[in-house]
């Protein structure tokens, strides 16, 4: 236990009853934060979508319609649940939770507040005891994020599979494949952001970018990020890359046979992913809670202490990911499938090594006491170069293909 949560000192040493309690009440303010939050995200992408298709959306069920998402989660309820005769009752049964669970695990390690000015690395006071604004951070905070993510992989697949249908078997076998597709460049990406900070604790990584010039994505050349948020909506399965539940077939995809609450474990799944990634999004690139600072100007909210407007703070940024989600939704048309695991395999995965070995040269070249203009410069023409045989290599490859005709 202490190595799993050594950074936060509240769990230092001999463990007494107030510091049980502190860790009682951020599990529960982190499972109470995660269902909120997904509720009004459903909310908010009903509203935004109609505001845009010049439609009123949600309007009665609550102020502005607020409550529309818990009366539909109150309904499913009480649906008829359904398990087909050909099904495996218990695999079926669990892999809902198997998409839903590691959702909620992904954001037990985000800084959700904290006070990271004047070197306090996000630390807070409650009840005599300095802890941090997250339920936990260990020292390999990122890569447990990825891991747990990787799970949601065996819930779509089992799903696919416990339902004992062919088609959300298919629908299931190409979901898995574009979540682990992306899953690769996702973690890829990742590397030029450990590599700039020296740490993989997610509040190590937020302390690192104290200012905008000390932002991750400004450090690490903006490529990251992008190559980070493509792979990111791609593995969320949010257009446009939903082809796990594309409405133009037959069938819906893994879920077709789900109804009722299993359903809607899916659903809200989709929906909470959205918001952790979101929130991590935030925390790798964007500087997390810290207040947004501008040449040692810090722009802060009066009246507020400092622990609180972290909060307040993750809380605008990660609403800006969440509305330019809702808007690529309402905007991009999808992809084909060929073409997304193109982007996957064939654009974002050499990119982001490619862009992850210029940085460790620029940055080994710095330590040496190299010239950076040379390394970059021969760093890039390398990469040009093997750009080009890569191209050459998929023009060859293709040829090929066109000569041996189809395989099936």
């Amino acid at each position: 236990m202490n190595n799993m949560f050594a950074i936060d000192p509240l769990l230092n040493g001999e463990l007494l009853w107030t510091p049980l309690v502190i860790v009682l009440l951020k599990v529960l303010a982190v499972f109470v934060t995660g269902l909120v939050a997904t509720m009004l995200m459903v909310w908010f992408e009903r509203k935004v979508i109609s505001g845009m298709q010049n439609r009123i959306g949600p309007n009665k069920a609550g102020p502005f319609g607020l409550l529309q998402t818990l009366a539909d989660g109150i309904k499913l309820f009480f649906k008829e649940d359904l398990i087909p005769d050909r099904s495996d009752r218990f695999v079926f049964k669990l892999a809902p939770f198997l998409s839903f669970v590691p959702a909620f695990l992904s954001f037990a390690i985000i800084p959700l507040g904290g006070d990271f000015r004047d070197g306090n690395n996000g630390m807070v006071t409650w009840f005599g005891h300095a802890t941090r604004v997250q339920l936990a951070d260990p020292p390999v905070g990122v890569l447990f994020a990825l891991a747990i993510s990787a799970i949601a992989v065996y819930g779509i697949m089992l799903a696919g599979w416990s339902s004992g249908s062919k088609y959300p078997l298919l629908g299931s076998v190409r979901a898995s494949a574009q979540m682990v597709s992306y899953e690769a460049a996702l973690g890829l990406s990742l590397g030029t952001v450990f590599l700039v900070t020296g740490t993989l604790s997610t509040s190590g990584i937020v302390a690192a970018q104290s200012s905008i010039g000390n932002w991750n994505v400004v450090a690490t050349g903006v490529v990251p990020f992008v190559i980070f948020l493509i792979a990111a909506t791609a593995e969320l399965n949010r257009p446009p890359f939903d082809l796990v539940e594309a409405e133009q077939e037959l069938v819906g995809g893994f879920n077709t046979e789900y109804s009722s609450i299993r359903f809607a474990l899916f659903y809200l799944a989709e929906f909470m992913n959205t918001v952790t990634m979101s929130a991590l999004i935030v925390t790798l690139f964007f500087g997390g809670p810290q207040p947004i600072s501008i040449r040692g100007t810090v722009l802060d909210i009066p009246f507020v202490p400092n622990g609180i407007e972290g909060t307040i703070w993750l809380f605008a940024k990660v609403l800006v990911f969440l509305y330019i989600y809702v808007w690529l939704r309402a905007t991009l048309p999808r992809f084909r499938y060929d073409q997304l695991m193109n982007l996957g395999w064939k654009v974002l995965i050499p990119a982001s090594l490619g862009w992850f070995m210029l940085i460790a040269a620029q940055r080994l070249g710095r330590d040496q006491g190299w010239n950076t203009l040379i390394v970059t410069t021969v760093s890039v023409a390398i990469l040009g170069v093997s750009y080009a045989l890569l191209q050459a290599a998929f023009k060859v490859s293709a040829k090929q293909r066109e000569v041996e005709g189809s395989m099936f």
